[in-house]
């Protein structure tokens, strides 16, 4: 391990009366160890959150997702070894991949579409309050996804989605299930609903029936 990257596991969960949601396990990864800090204490006042990993650089993010199991990851987008857009990349077709959210002083015009590109769940400013992030990351644990608005910036949609979600658009209009795209793809079905959420959110469409519609009047 190298001295500037750290792994620490926290001390066991956090007790919770019958009937209450078990906490969300998250694994933080950023390249400043004060943030890492500040984010563990932050999830242990709340309660909800659980931190199971905390890492300093990506490289060894990816190497926990191996090994470790969690809902979902907190990371930044410049890390060394390897960054947010690396970090995305390589979970992009792992099934079962635990949900990110990226959580950045980076606001370059690109960044929250970048990652919504790369399959990002969710999107925070380090400039945000506390609160938001923790707001962000209930709802990422719900199902949800949360970015800053960027409408406008696009003039075509279909531009925005990926190789993979133009690839599951284009099956989509062959007919095929969710089941079908999961075996076709390799993937989880749920996999297949997170492409599906993202991809209905860029096409700013409500249904499968929408998406093929839109792609097949091109």
């Amino acid at each position: 391990m190298t001295p500037n990257t750290t792994l620490t596991r926290a001390k066991g969960g956090h007790h919770r009366n019958e009937g209450q949601l078990d906490p969300v396990r998250v694994a933080i990864a950023d390249k400043n160890p004060l943030i890492v800090r500040g984010l563990r204490s932050l999830f242990a006042e709340d309660g909800r959150i659980e931190t199971v990993i905390a890492a300093t650089d990506g490289e060894l993010f990816l190497d926990c997702v191996n090994r470790m199991d969690f809902d979902i990851g907190i990371i930044g987008w410049v890390m060394p070894f390897c960054d947010g857009e690396g970090v995305l990349t390589a979970l992009q077709d792992k099934e079962e991949a635990p949900r990110i959210i990226v959580y950045t002083g980076d606001m370059g015009a690109g960044t929250p579409a970048r990652a919504m590109d790369l399959g990002a769940a969710g999107f925070c400013s380090k400039t945000e309050p506390p609160e938001h992030l923790l707001d962000i990351i209930m709802s990422v644990a719900g199902g949800q996804m949360v970015f800053p608005l960027t409408r406008g910036r696009q003039t075509d949609p279909m531009q925005t989605l990926t190789a993979r979600e133009g690839q599951i658009l284009h099956a989509l209009c062959d007919g095929k299930t969710n089941a079908q795209l999961a075996k076709t793809f390799g993937v989880s079905p749920n996999t297949i609903k997170f492409h599906l959420r993202n991809l209905f959110e860029k096409l700013d469409v409500q249904s499968r029936a929408a998406a093929v519609a839109m792609c097949l009047s091109r």
